[in-house]
């Protein structure tokens, strides 16, 4: 064991040398991280503003569209697009918690607690996020020839609306017709 001034003065020297050494070699480029600081900004301008972020995220979707009936293929590509878009749909429509077993209390037990009747899975902000995000992709997989695959593109619409309906049909209960109730006596 080392005494006195001498081994604090070793232990603060090695980790000024490590410190300096993580500085030294950062993770990423100068340029990335001034992108990222860029793309903050951006979003966080964005943020507050529901309607115009889905204004330009339906302007994506129809110039994606446009893309697809001008060039009549990337048929696979839009397939993906359309399976992910699903799955952040039913994670939105989704709630954060489910509760197991109708015996839990769902309201609240006691007078500082807060009623919260649903809270999503995904919030609305991340679903933009990730489908705004998944069509700028979409929109550039399209000008790479080489993933234009050639593929049987009824079958896979059929697939989707199947998959659509079904995904939909679990995830949202909807009862079709009037309720009818019957007395018991």
């Amino acid at each position: 064991v080392v005494q006195g001034h001498s081994a604090r003065y070793k232990i603060v020297a090695s980790m000024e040398f490590y410190t300096q050494e993580i500085q030294g070699c950062s993770s990423k480029p100068e340029f990335l991280r001034s992108c990222e600081v860029k793309i903050q900004y951006l979003y966080d301008a964005v943020t507050p503003h529901a309607v115009g972020r889905w204004c330009f995220t339906v302007f994506l979707i129809l110039f994606y569209i446009l893309r697809i009936f001008i060039t009549q293929g990337y048929h696979l590509v839009t397939y993906v697009m359309g399976i992910f878009l699903l799955n952040r749909l039913v994670d939105f429509l989704s709630p954060k918690i489910v509760p197991e077993s109708s015996t839990d209390e769902v309201l609240p037990t006691k007078s500082s607690e807060e009623f919260r009747p649903f809270l999503r899975q995904l919030s609305e902000l991340k679903f933009w996020n990730s489908c705004t995000i998944c069509l700028f992709i979409s929109i550039i997989c399209t000008y790479w020839s080489f993933l234009d695959i050639p593929v049987v593109w009824p079958i896979l619409v059929m697939y989707f609306v199947i998959l659509f309906y079904l995904t939909m049909k679990r995830q949202i209960s909807i009862s079709i017709g009037k309720l009818k109730f019957t007395s018991v006596v």
